[in-house]
């Protein structure tokens, strides 16, 4: 497993892990009106900002394919997003790839999340404490429950 900062021209290879993960990882605890606006909405507008930052870490195979990603924002302290390809899940790409992010936090703050629920599990092995449960508004008009995390160090 090889690792690299992921730029505005991988947002299209990203976002349809993204789409894959939304459809097969998290059906599992989100029901299908909430899973179709998910995973059809496009990539959000301060992806530009995040990774024009440096804030994204993909990680790819020895043949350049990827294995999955994670973006975070510097200002908010806060991870964004992680996904793993799901035939490759338990595979400790998702902790590698945390452990990256969390290298690009300040660490005087807390480095907090919002959580899908199918999610909850794997960041609280990564450290994080579930602040209360929430509900996002996504971009795609539907309410997402979640769960806010915080990770102190």
């Amino acid at each position: 497993m090889q690792f690299r900062t992921g730029t505005l021209d991988d947002v299209p290879t990203l976002w349809a892990l993204r789409t894959r993960c939304v459809r097969e990882t998290c059906s599992s605890h989100y029901p299908p009106e909430v899973i179709a606006p998910w995973s059809t909405s496009p990539p959000p507008s301060q992806y530009a900002r995040l990774l024009g930052q440096g804030g994204c870490v993909v990680a790819e195979d020895a043949q350049g394919v990827l294995l999955g990603f994670g973006v975070f924002d510097c200002d908010a302290n806060e991870v964004d997003a992680l996904f793993v390809d799901p035939g490759r899940g338990g595979q400790g790409i998702g902790q590698a790839l945390m452990l990256r992010l969390l290298a690009l936090a300040d660490r005087g703050r807390e480095v907090v999340l919002s959580a899908s629920l199918n999610a909850v599990p794997f960041y609280q092995r990564q450290g994080f404490i579930s602040a209360r449960e929430e509900s996002y508004p996504h971009p795609s008009g539907v309410a997402l429950a979640s769960v806010s995390m915080r990770r102190p160090w």
